[in-house]
């Protein structure tokens, strides 16, 4: 699967989500429960996003972080407000840490002058 896939299949799950949670949880779970939802699908969706820029770079390091970080960090809060899955709360710092070493590595790769 191409990056510019990933990015789309993400991108469209980040806006299905953010939908779901504008109109189907809102009568049903807790303000901070949305809260951490809207979250989840924001950063999915912003990463989404770049992960499109790189895939027309062909950047595979960072897409390959960000990709792994979204599931991680967005699907452990996406259980964790629907499922209220406790075991998936240790989860969401670890994707968190996956999409900021996204973001270091590109740094890396920027600085470098490396391709791919």
């Amino acid at each position: 699967m191409s990056w510019i896939s990933v990015a789309g299949v993400l991108g469209t799950l980040s806006v299905v989500a953010g939908a779901f949670g504008a109109h189907g949880l809102r009568e049903s779970v807790s303000p901070e429960r949305l809260s951490a939802w809207q979250t989840a699908a924001h950063y999915a969706l912003v990463h989404s996003a770049a992960l499109l820029a790189l895939a027309l770079y062909s950047v595979t390091l960072p897409a390959a972080l960000w990709t792994v970080g979204v599931v991680l960090f967005s699907g452990s809060i996406f259980g964790l407000v629907l499922f209220e899955l406790r075991v998936l709360g240790p989860v969401t710092p670890l994707g968190g840490l996956l999409l900021i070493a996204g973001w270091a590595s590109l740094l890396w790769w920027a600085r470098s002058g490396a391709s791919g």
